[in-house]
């Protein structure tokens, strides 16, 4: 959530940072907050008054006045007209703090003052290109269809069990899934990170926090009889293990990594990626997710990256590092890097990996603050998170990248253990 006090002091400084993203209108929150804190002030000299006349009430009483005094009597009159206003404006408070929280929560996170400004994806910038080398110089079999006559790969099946843009992995292919997964929470597990095994059914609150809800609603899967959805990520349980928490600055940096299903209805995305692995409503993902202090945000980033990238250099996958723009960035991100993999059967790079940075966006959501030894006050924490990595899309590139010319796959040598053998 954007800092309102940082809104009300400068708006036209916030607005022009703001807007770096696209165009909004923060007029209607500046006017909401101005009526909600009026009426504030008006409900907070209303209540003093009403503890005057109290005051002196009791004074004049313990003095001997007899009940029926006039003063009194006008003094009671006024506290009972106090009494009745003070209600009709409650509701009226609690209205105005609903609607501007409602408001709030539609507006983005301000981009970062380094993030490249821009419209969208063709204005992002390439920051670097790892594994040139290992490109295949050959024009192989998508991974789909490689995976179908392997009997690896089965999504006429899936649909009958769920619909299109589901899976089943079978044979060698789930040992994959298994191995790709066990290889990622090992390496990130020696990176530092702590593993965890988080809930997937996950509250509204939660998805409110990490800025998924209110506007992704319509891209997640919900349980509406028990308040619950799908988890789209692991960043979102992850991240609010601490929701709601004061931490000491001792406590960070805290580093977590999670294996978890997620579920993305995938709303609007109809007509791209219809085959394969690359677009699925259920999918594996290894994330990374820190809590961490403000003064370390920058650097933390570059590490989250940096343990993203190490994934793929292990599989010896070639890749392309992308800082994202102002107008590509996701809602609840101040900067962002995409790590994009080659993928043969397209003849580019697809994204594999996304590391952002939220600065205190979703602490802010959901209160999630520290507090330093021996000084008063707390201050929200710094969110990041990253995969490391989607699961499917590195079994794709593996199958893509690794393919032979009698059809074979051979594995990644980093995989090998894993499986027990070198040819899929």
């Amino acid at each position: 959530m954007i800092d309102l006090k940082q809104l009300r002091d400068d708006p036209q400084k916030f607005s022009e940072r703001l807007n770096r993203r696209g165009s909004y209108n923060l007029q209607p929150i500046l006017e909401l907050d101005h009526q909600q804190r009026q009426l504030e002030v008006e409900r907070s000299q209303l209540q003093a008054r009403s503890n005057v006349i109290g005051k002196v009430m009791g004074e004049r009483i313990r003095a001997g006045a007899h009940p029926q005094d006039p003063e009194l009597k006008d003094l009671r009159e006024e506290a009972n007209q106090i009494k009745a206003t003070l209600a009709e404006l409650e509701p009226k408070s609690k209205e105005l703090k609903a609607n501007l929280e409602n408001l709030l929560l539609t507006i983005p996170n301000l981009p970062s003052e380094s993030t490249p400004t821009g419209k969208g994806e063709e204005d992002n910038v390439e920051v670097r290109r790892w594994g040139d080398e290992y490109i295949p110089q050959t024009v192989n079999l998508p991974h789909w269809e490689l995976g179908e006559k392997q009997g690896i790969l089965n999504f006429e099946r899936s649909g009958k069990v769920a619909q299109s843009r589901f899976v089943t992995l079978i044979g060698a292919g789930a040992a994959l899934e298994r191995a790709l997964i066990q290889f990622m929470l090992d390496q990130q597990i020696a990176a530092g990170y702590v593993e965890v095994i988080p809930p997937v059914l996950i509250n509204t609150q939660s998805l409110t926090a990490t800025g998924q809800l209110p506007k992704f609603a319509e891209e997640s899967f919900q349980c509406k009889q028990d308040d619950l959805w799908l988890s789209p990520t692991a960043e979102v349980p992850v991240t609010n293990l601490y929701r709601e928490e004061v931490l000491a600055a001792s406590d960070l940096p805290i580093y977590h990594c999670a294996y978890t299903p997620c579920f993305r209805r995938e709303a609007g995305s109809y007509g791209r990626d219809t085959r394969g692995l690359i677009r699925l409503h259920q999918f594996n993902k290894v994330e990374l997710v820190k809590l961490v202090h403000p003064q370390t945000s920058e650097q933390e980033h570059q590490m989250l990256v940096q343990n993203a990238e190490a994934i793929l250099q292990g599989l010896k996958l070639p890749y392309r590092v992308i800082e994202l723009c102002t107008g590509d960035l996701g809602f609840a991100a101040a900067k962002c890097y995409d790590l994009e993999v080659w993928l043969p059967s397209a003849g580019k790079y697809r994204e594999i990996s996304s590391c952002s940075n939220f600065d205190d966006f979703q602490a802010r959501r959901g209160s999630i603050r520290f507090k330093e030894a021996g000084q008063k006050g707390t201050q929200f924490v710094h969110t990041l998170n990253g995969s490391g990595l989607a699961v499917g899309r590195t079994m794709a590139a593996v199958l893509e990248n690794y393919q032979q010319a009698d059809g074979t796959v051979r594995l990644p040598e980093a995989l090998q253990p894993y499986l027990g053998r070198e040819i899929l």
